[in-house]
């Protein structure tokens, strides 16, 4: 069956299906209630059955389960990219280059994230399975190319962990010292391995909330912004863009003078931009677990870009209304390590602004921000694994799922690894883990170059293969162009990354391991696996654009949509379909 063949019928199906969705819910209600009947004991003993596929997930080896909905979808996709440093490390752009800096390295590179998103939406609503990018690397580039993507992710993903379990009680102590951080980490590991060691539906709805809170709180801080710039505050200040005159908007780089250090200090905003603002990551790993895919997919791409755009962009723009790059509040709270909040500009200008209780909501809201970030970082660990363990290129013990459809022996090595936070009890130790974060920074960038050179091969087969992109269920614009542009463009700051060790008198040995050490692992795990192997470049007529796509097909075909449950389900329902 070609790909065109597998796509003809399923608006057929659908309107078949549709029909007989009331007498089959109707059937199944006796069922549902029967099923919440069932005591705790007996739903955790059923959830920890580890067995093979079930009916309504994909077949074959994947073993997880379609129940994450499209609010789900988009929560998911935006939880994971927004994580603290939109909150409180973004003031560093503006120390270091001025708001006008900042605010158009946002703005450019948000624009890269564009490219990538589209590249990324095709391939994955045309085959939406689990893990998909790394398995499409696999497939359409070099079995080799397939192994380093895979693992450069879960690295990066897996050592976020510990990080984030960290800022979460970096954050706590904003308000107290009281609590042993020992304390802190293990309630927090508890929280996310309660969340996704059951169904992938808990995980789902976690991170909704989780990040509604993320949503509510970068809405909250652009109205605050508003509002204080034009007088709407105990001083009465009516300050607009005051900041962006004087000091001014551009600011060179600390060290330097003229044209050139305000170059530098540009790029030290773009830098900080293309480490903090994520891409389609997120939503892309939970495709494989993404109910009705190939419709809900299509519309969660546009929309999570163009929220997460109006953060990032709104976010940079609103930090440098607020924050003079001048302050020498924020200067001395990023030099002391001030917890939580304290640091953030947004807390910054209120402090200045003489405002109470707000400080104390941004960092109770910051926190969630930080349990949502760490929460998607579990998740898409575990996956990447799990999609690694499906093609083969890791034990076959983590294919393993319970009765639910979660990789559990997955998520349980991303849980052993976030024991790693315990290092940060130890003042000595806690530079290791700080070392180990650092040294997968340029992994981000790596994997969006992965992305477009994927992309690239993809269309290039499409055309080779006789495939009309016209029947795909989303097809980007541009292509292959913006491929090409995204993946040179996110290369070459993956280098450019650490420039700074490369100016006069600023080589540190640790600064430049920390930022090239992946650039170099990528390639030895791709020659190591190519020579180990014997592997070669998959050529666009013999590249596997067929294999999963009956399931898929199939899926659509008897896919009855689930009614909503109450009134605030059927208005989320429409919020974010």
């Amino acid at each position: 069956m070609t790909a065109v063949d597998a796509n003809i019928g399923v608006a057929a199906a659908h309107q078949a299906n549709n029909e007989k969705q009331t007498l089959a819910y109707a059937a199944d209600s006796d069922h549902v209630h029967s099923a919440r009947k069932q005591s705790i004991v007996g739903a955790i003993k059923d959830n920890y059955i580890v067995q093979g596929p079930d009916d309504d997930s994909i077949k074959q080896s994947d073993s997880t389960h379609r129940n994450l909905r499209p609010r789900h979808i988009q929560l998911i996709g935006i939880g994971g990219t927004i994580g603290t440093a939109l909150f409180v490390n973004i003031g560093k752009g503006v120390l270091n280059g001025g708001p006008g800096s900042l605010f158009t390295a946002f703005t450019i590179w948000c624009m890269v994230i564009l490219c990538v998103t589209n590249c990324m939406a095709e391939m994955v609503t045309y085959l939406p399975i689990s893990s998909p990018f790394i398995r499409f690397a696999g497939r359409w580039v070099d079995e080799a190319f397939g192994v380093a993507a895979g693992y450069n992710f879960f690295v990066f993903e897996a050592a976020l962990v510990p990080f984030e379990i960290v800022a979460c009680s970096v954050i706590i102590k904003f308000w107290t010292d009281v609590i042993p951080v020992a304390a802190i980490i293990t309630i927090v590991i508890v929280i996310y391995a309660l969340i996704n060691l059951f169904a992938v539906k808990w995980y789902g709805e976690s991170e909704f909330w989780l990040a509604l809170g993320k949503v509510l709180l970068i809405v909250g801080l652009l109205f605050y912004t508003f509002i204080v710039m034009v007088g709407g505050n105990p001083l009465h200040d009516k300050f607009g863009f005051r900041y962006w005159r004087e000091p001014g908007a551009f600011k060179a780089l600390d060290g330097y003078e003229g044209s050139r250090g305000v170059f530098l200090g540009w790029l030290s905003c773009l830098i900080q931009a293309s480490f903090t603002i994520a891409g389609p990551d997120y939503v892309s790993m939970a495709a494989g677990e993404a109910e009705n895919p190939r419709v809900v997919l299509p519309r969660a791409y546009k929309a999570v870009f163009y929220r997460l755009t109006s953060f990032f962009m709104l976010g940079s723009l609103a930090v440098g209304i607020l924050v003079p790059y001048d302050d020498k509040d924020l200067h001395e709270a990023y030099s002391s390590g001030a917890p939580g909040a304290a640091a953030s500009p947004y807390v910054n200008s209120m402090v200045r602004l003489h405002i109470p209780v707000l400080p104390h909501i941004v960092n109770a809201l910051v926190l969630t921000s930080a349990l949502s970030a760490g929460n998607s970082y579990v998740y898409c660990a575990s996956r990447s694994l799990y999609g690694l363990a499906l093609e083969g290129k890791a034990p076959k013990i983590f294919r393993r799922c319970t009765r639910t459809g979660v990789p559990i022996y997955c998520v349980a090595v991303v849980l052993l690894i976030a024991l790693l936070a315990f290092l940060q009890v130890s003042s000595e130790a806690s530079v290791v883990l700080n070392w180990f974060v650092s040294l997968v920074t340029a992994s981000q960038l790596i994997n969006f170059s992965v992305m477009c050179l994927t992309y690239i091969m993809f269309h290039r087969a499409l055309k080779v293969q006789g495939i009309d992109r016209a029947t795909l269920p989303y097809r980007a614009w541009c292509q292959p162009c913006l491929a090409y542009v995204a993946g040179i463009l996110t290369i070459v700051m993956a280098f450019v990354g650490g420039y700074a060790v490369f100016l006069p008198g600023a080589w540190d040995v640790p600064t430049f391991l920390f930022s090239y050490t992946m650039i170099f692992v990528f390639p030895l795990i791709y020659f190591g696996w190519k020579l180990l192997k014997r592997t070669k470049r998959v050529k666009s007529n013999e590249a596997n654009l067929h294999e999963n796509l009956t399931e898929i097909t199939e899926y659509e075909a008897n896919y009855i949509p689930r009614p909503p449950r109450n009134m605030a389900d059927k208005w989320f329902n429409k919020v974010f379909s």
